[in-house]
């Protein structure tokens, strides 16, 4: 049972999500990562300071308000930040949003697989995309700022292992994470995953950069080129052998 003291702590809150998982979705970005990507087109989810501090009682009372919205396919997505350093707190949340029939789903870097975490991908998350930042760790680590590619792989299993669905997503980043042989390698990492569903592709821009620019910080990728539609079909085809479904986003 919710209790009127259970919180998240809660950045901002989307009512009509479409990209944010199947069907149309309310979408709460919770605030506080744990990763600092030179992307990130929501800094200003990075800091693990107290945003505001929504009673989950209100929140599965805004979901339910929305399920005639959410049709067969659409549901409620936990996105941030990083979802998964509140896994404690989203236990309840989703535990009751399950009682009443609303498809859940969490956006998810992966790095975090504590036993709150286990509890809550395991018993109440319908879904998980999982986002993958690059292939090798020094590539990694040169795009979030932390060494986690390991614990990105073992949460994939873990996922697999549950026989539960996950997408993965990844963002195409030309000179930096479009690497043939490097996607070639991500392909051959999953292709015998059966739970796997698809992989989205999300080719690289600019819109956060203004983002960045108002908290007073540098944009490190500023001279990065947004791909060409040439680009992202050439990597759509590499991948094909190894996914179900590839989707640009």
């Amino acid at each position: 049972m919710i209790k009127d003291t259970d919180t998240l702590n809660v950045h901002s809150i989307e009512s009509f999500g479409t990209h944010d998982g199947p069907g149309i979705r309310m979408v709460v970005f919770l605030q506080g990562c744990n990763l600092k990507c030179l992307y990130c087109h929501n800094p200003d989810t990075i800091s693990r300071k107290i945003a505001e501090e929504q009673p989950i009682i209100q929140l599965v009372k805004r979901a339910v308000n929305m399920k005639s919205y959410f049709g067969k396919l659409g549901g409620v997505t936990v996105s941030g930040g990083e979802p998964l350093l509140q896994a404690k707190s989203l236990i309840p949340f989703f535990k009751a949003l399950k009682a009443e029939g609303i498809h859940t789903n969490i956006d998810t870097n992966g790095s975090v697989l504590n036993s709150s975490a286990k509890e809550l991908i395991d018993n109440y998350a319908d879904l998980l995309m999982i986002d993958i930042k690059h292939t090798n760790e020094e590539g990694y680590r040169a795009l979030t700022g932390a060494k986690q590619l390991d614990h990105v792989l073992k949460l994939t299993e873990h996922r697999e292992k549950s026989k539960k669905p996950f997408w993965l997503r990844y963002v195409l980043i030309p000179g930096i994470t479009d690497n043939p042989e490097e996607l070639v390698k991500l392909g051959e990492t999953f292709k015998d995953y059966q739970y796997l569903e698809k992989i989205e592709i999300q080719p690289y821009h600019h819109l956060g950069v203004h983002k960045w620019e108002s908290l007073g910080e540098e944009y490190q990728l500023k001279d990065a080129k947004e791909n060409t539609p040439e680009q992202i079909e050439k990597v759509k085809d590499l991948l094909t052998p190894y996914f179900k479904e590839i989707k640009i986003n």
